[in-house]
């Protein structure tokens, strides 16, 4: 076999999406030849994704002709020929587009292939002593292998072009009797997995993704965050992403000798595990985080600001954020002032108005509402924009306002003066009562995130819509 020994280590892209053919530097000499066949460091850096490779795998062929595939296995796999040649050929048998996309090449010692999950591989052997190697990132097992995909080798759509006439090769029976490509069931993509999806927040990603089969949704009854064998009970292979919508939030019990204990269990514990989780898989975690992390001492707090909490909640969600920062593939979504499907500030005022009441309302706690939907909706801008790692403000956007403000703006909304609204301070409003210290600036700053895309709603007019639901909702 005449091997060039010249080339330099390079990508080239294919038609398949992810499918990327290199070309291997091959250094060689009387005696034979020698090839980094993996090498993290440089792959990567030229942009083969850092797939974590854990089983090597080697298909021996003894003769010229033989014929092996389309399998679509569940796992990514790195594949190169250690001796001899090859004809491959790669069919897309995911969901989506790119759907039955077919590739070729005639591929030698000096090349490899990356192929993402999902994509069918088949190979035909050109010489005889051909050694096919593949390197995979998940372990073979019987349930795993329930979870292929086939395609016939002779499919008249794929019509891939075999060097060497499929009546003439060496084929296996079960080869022969895979399915059309019209037959073909397409393997599904990883899924988002939503915990904690009974709040606000998830209620809210609920409604988003309606009717998308690729995002779970798992409450407290269906995944206990605290429980280790939830986690041992999923196969988290067939996940990419974990949105963590719980959270422990009742900031004055969490002063408490119960709520302090309650509240480290669900917002670092549970955090914990998540994390470990997203570590050991190489998953994408979204984890929502507090203005509370921080003691209001500034006009507007950005995301580098070292975490200064007043209170035992923001200290958990501090040491939450902390955890969540080392994860590779992490969102850390800062919010405040969280409306949406359940009790919340704006839904008691709603009340309070209704029935005539004339409340006291703090007046020198300044911020913006995060309605639900739209930190849900910024969540999916961020997964899906493939925006850089790491943490972003996400609250509506406008003029700050203090408590006392936006109560007087939901009396107007239903037809009641504001003036019926009175501010008081946050130390008279809590006299006698055992509270929480409370940021007095929880105004976030959304320059970061706005440069990435998300263009934030304006807080007015998505007040606006909320109270129009609410007084609706009333009316029925």
């Amino acid at each position: 076999m005449s091997i060039d020994f010249s080339k330099k280590l390079t990508a080239r892209e294919t038609p398949i999406p992810g499918v990327v053919l290199y070309d291997l530097p091959v250094h060689g000499d009387n005696r034979g030849w020698f090839k980094e066949n993996w090498q993290r460091e440089k792959m990567v850096s030229l942009g083969l994704p850092d797939f974590r490779p854990v089983q090597n795998n080697i298909s021996f062929n003894e003769k010229a002709g033989t014929t092996r595939g389309i399998h679509a296995e569940p796992w990514d796999k790195f594949i190169s020929v250690a001796t001899g040649r090859i004809f491959g050929a790669w069919v897309d048998l995911r969901e989506g587009p790119s759907f039955g996309t077919v590739f070729t090449a005639v591929m030698d010692a000096s090349q490899a292939i990356f192929i993402p999950r999902g994509v069918g591989n088949a190979f035909q052997t050109l010489e005889d002593n051909t050694a096919y190697t593949y390197l995979v990132n998940d372990h073979w097992s019987a349930e795993a292998q329930g979870q292929y995909t086939f395609l016939n080798l002779a499919d008249e759509t794929s019509a891939i072009q075999w060097p060497i006439s499929l009546e003439l090769a060496e084929l296996s029976d079960k080869d022969k009797a895979h399915p059309r490509l019209a037959d073909v069931v397409p393997m599904p993509g990883k899924k988002i997995l939503v915990v904690g999806a009974d709040g606000q927040l998830g209620k809210a990603l609920r409604e988003l993704y309606d009717g998308d089969e690729s995002v779970e949704f798992a409450g407290r009854a269906e995944f206990d965050l605290g429980n280790e064998d939830a986690y041992k009970a999923l196969n988290w292979k067939n996940y990419s992403t974990i949105i963590n919508a719980a959270a422990y939030t009742a900031v004055d019990n969490a002063e408490t000798t119960a709520g302090r204990a309650a509240a480290w269990a669900v917002n670092v514990s549970a955090v914990s595990h998540l994390a470990r989780t997203a570590v050991e898989h190489d998953l994408t975690l979204v984890h929502v985080s507090s203005d509370y992390v921080f003691d209001g001492g500034r006009d507007a707090h950005d995301e580098g600001e070292p975490f200064t909490p007043l209170g035992v909640y923001g200290q958990t969600k501090a040491a939450g954020d902390a955890i969540v920062s080392v994860v590779p593939r992490h969102y850390i979504v800062r919010t405040s002032w969280v409306i949406g499907d359940g009790n919340n500030f704006v839904k008691t005022m709603a009340n309070l108005a209704l029935r005539g009441v004339k409340p006291s309302v703090v007046n020198d706690q300044t911020g913006r509402l995060s309605f639900a939907a739209d930190i849900a909706s910024g969540i999916r801008h961020l997964l899906e924009s493939g925006t850089t790692y790491g943490t972003y403000n996400l609250t509506n956007d406008g003029a700050p306002q203090t408590w006392a403000d936006i109560a007087a703006v939901v009396y107007e909304l239903l037809g009641v003066s504001g003036q019926a609204v009175t501010g008081v301070s946050t130390a008279e409003y809590f006299r006698d009562k055992e509270a929480a210290p409370r940021p007095l600036n929880s105004t976030l700053d959304l320059s970061k995130i706005a440069s990435q895309g998300y263009i934030a709603r304006n807080s007015k007019e998505a007040l606006e819509e909320y109270v129009r639901g609410l007084r609706s909702q009333e009316e029925r």
